[in-house]
This record gives C-alpha cells, sequence and structure tokens, in this order.
C-alpha cells in the first residue's frame, strides 16, 4: 500500500509516496476546489461546530477552559482562514454509519442526546471501575465528530452520519501510558475502525505503539492524533509516527493556538480554539487545544472514507484519503503547521476530482479493451 515512508522531520509533505497521483494534480484540484465553493449552495444546513478539548490539567491530554453552556450555537460563515464552514462540505458528501471512528480518550457519555445510538461498542483499557465517560474530554472529541444533526437541539458533528467505538485509554484524570494507547489501537481497528482519533499525547516514543500504528495504517485505518500543548516543537507520540497525521490547532484567524504545538513533524492544522462541543450528562461547553483539531480532522476523514475510491489498487482508501486532506490545504501564515489549515470542501473536490478521473480511465480502458478484441476476432475470421 501506499506507505507513508521517511521525510523531512517526519512530516507528511505534498512530495511523498502518499497519493502521489493527487499530488501530480494539486494545482488543477485547487481551482476546481474554489470553483466549486462559489457553486455549493450554503442555505438549510446547520453550522454550529466551533468546539475543541483543553483540560484540567490532564498529563495526557491538550487541557484549558470549560465553560459549560446549553442549548444551541449559531455559528456565522467563516470570514477568517481558521473558521472552518462546513456546511459546504456538506453539500458535497455525506457521512454514514458504514464509517466506524474510534475515539481513544477518557471515554464517550453514551446517553447524550447528540450520541444516543452512535457509539456501537466500547472498552475500558485502564483501572477506572467504568468505561463511562467521568472526564468529560472523549465526549467533548466525540461530540466533534459525530454528534447528531437532525435532532433540533445542541450542536451538529462533521460527520453526524458516522458510527463511533468508545476506546477508554485513560484514567478518570485523563492519565494513561502508551501500553493501553497501542492495545486500543488494535483492538478498535479489529472491530472495523476507519479512522483512529487520538486526541492524547505522550513525551516519550514507544516501540509498542509505533508497531500498532504501523498496524492500523497496514489494515486501511488512519490515524489522527494530537500534536500536544506544551508550546514547543519537541515531537509528540504517536503524532509524530509516519502513518500518523499530526495535527496542531488554530484560532479563527488562522493564527495558532495559544500553547499548540508545532513543528516539522506537523502535518496540518484545524481550529482548535474555543470549541463548543458535548459533554456528560447532557451538558455542552468551550474547550481549546490540539485535541479538538484532531477531532475536526477526524470527522472530515469520516466524510471522505464515504465516498473514497481506491485508486492505486493495493486494497485500501486510507492513502486516498490522507492526500486529499493534505493537499488542499491554505498554507497557514507562520512556521511548524505542516501543509497548513485544512480546508473541507476542497478536500472533498479533490477527492471527486481524483475519483472521477479515475472512473473515466476506467471506462476508457474497457472500451480500448472491447474495441481490440472485436479487431482481433475479426481478423480471426
Amino acid at each position: 500500500m501506499g506507505y507513508p515512508g521517511p521525510k523531512r522531520g517526519r512530516r507528511i509533505g505534498a512530495e511523498t509516496t502518499v497519493g502521489h497521483s493527487i499530488v501530480k494534480k494539486r494545482l488543477l484540484l485547487t481551482c476546481l476546489g474554489l470553483v466549486l465553493i462559489c457553486l455549493c449552495a450554503t442555505s438549510g444546513l446547520i453550522v454550529n461546530l466551533i468546539a475543541t478539548a483543553a483540560g484540567d490539567d490532564l498529563s495526557n491530554h491538550a487541557a484549558s477552559v470549560n465553560e459549560n453552556l446549553p442549548g444551541d450555537v449559531s455559528v456565522e460563515q467563516p470570514g477568517n482562514p481558521g473558521e472552518i464552514d462546513w456546511s459546504q462540505a456538506w453539500t458535497l458528501s455525506q457521512s454514514n454509519s458504514n464509517v466506524i471512528v474510534a475515539v481513544i480518550d477518557t471515554g464517550i457519555d453514551p446517553d447524550h442526546e447528540e450520541l444516543a445510538g452512535r457509539v456501537i461498542d466500547e472498552v475500558n483499557l485502564n483501572d477506572s471501575p467504568v468505561v463511562d465517560d467521568l472526564n468529560g474530554h472523549g465526549t467533548h472529541i466525540a461530540g466533534i465528530i459525530a454528534a447528531d444533526a437532525d435532532n433540533g437541539m445542541g450542536i451538529a458533528g462533521v460527520a453526524p452520519g458516522s458510527m463511533l467505538l468508545n476506546v477508554k485509554a485513560t484514567d478518570d484524570r485523563g492519565r494513561c501510558d502508551a501500553k493501553a494507547i497501542a492495545n486500543g489501537i488494535v483492538w478498535a481497528v479489529d472491530k472495523g475502525a476507519s479512522i483512529v482519533n487520538i486526541s492524547l499525547r505522550l513525551d516519550e516514543p514507544s516501540s509498542e505503539l509505533e508497531e500498532a500504528v504501523a498496524y492500523a495504517w497496514s489494515k486501511g485505518a488512519l490515524i489522527v492524533a494530537a500534536a500536544g500543548n506544551d508550546g514547543g516543537s519537541t515531537p509528540q507520540y504517536p503524532a509524530y509516527y509516519p502513518e500518523c497525521i499530526a495535527v496542531t490547532a488554530t484560532k479563527e484567524d488562522g493564527s495558532r493556538a495559544p500553547l499548540a504545538s508545532y513543528g516539522d513533524w506537523v502535518d496540518i492544522a484545524a481550529l482548535g480554539y474555543q470549541v463548543y462541543s458535548t459533554l456528560p450528562d447532557n451538558e455542552y461547553g468551550y474547550k481549546t487545544g490540539t485535541s479538538q483539531a484532531t477531532a475536526h480532522v477526524s470527522g472530515l476523514a469520516a466524510l471522505l472514507y464515504s465516498m473514497a475510491i481506491d485508486i492505486d489498487g493495493n486494497g485500501w482508501v486510507n492513502d486516498e484519503v490522507r492526500a486529499a486532506i493534505e493537499t488542499s490545504c491554505l498554507q497557514a501564515v507562520g512556521s511548524g503547521m505542516g501543509n497548513g489549515l485544512v480546508r473541507p470542501v476542497e478536500a472533498v473536490a479533490a477527492l471527486q476530482y481524483e475519483s472521477s478521473m479515475f472512473q473515466q480511465d476506467v471506462h476508457l480502458e474497457e472500451s480500448n479493451e472491447y474495441f481490440l478484441s472485436v479487431q482481433i476476432d475479426g481478423y480471426a475470421d
């Protein structure tokens, strides 16, 4: 399969082996994306996702202030580079229940009004007495990814049609180790996860964790991992591993969010400042951090998985989805944010264009084969 391979720092850029056929058409795809932005209808869709994670002194999380605000959220059309307008992407692609997103975190509240029926399986990999979320971080992440868009309350997730796996890898204070995350990755992939969201980070590398990440990629899963919130450029794990999409966080103006990690090992950036999402017991609140930025990217990946085609014939679509996300970014102001700011509409357009070109090539090849067979039969007679 299209293996990420070594690269500068560890960041996968536009010139790597991942989705090379898509990269060659980058300029054309960018133009197409801009045209589609102008054509997409945006009326009648809920756009109320502006959330991210930050916890209260969580050893493995990027943490911040938690303000519980019940009720619906009204989000205006984006006017700044860092803002994300999902409504236009939703006109081009809809997530579906065949796409499973694993959330490796503090747990998920499956009874939340926005997440009811979304969690299809769960596992507890720590010493907490329950698999539910007693912390709030994991439920916040889950809401950003898959909150119900049609219940007339709260928020809409980026990929509201997708299903979730609740992988509780931390204790109830948000602390975990490499073994728990690695076991969670393998469990999730074996349960059918297409996307694995890891809004956790470790300071030190782990061979067990690295092997789990490589296993997930080899099975067609895409791992999206938080770059961390230490405010520096020191690599964090598992985000540093080449098979992961390492995500840092931005504010609405496109600048890097406070304390968000950066560096040439970071792949992309997404909104991660004052993000509004779900909390346990049918509550809502704001959080800030690379955790929330990561959830936005996982949601986008879920949208893309629902429409992706295996173009290179390796049996999986994680490389096509990753290439569409990374090659459609908007260059960020400032260094250390990889390919730049994630752009959902352009990512969807990139994948649609590449898929349409592939289908045209297949049809042309089939037509040529038929024409050749007719010619051969004619001469044989």
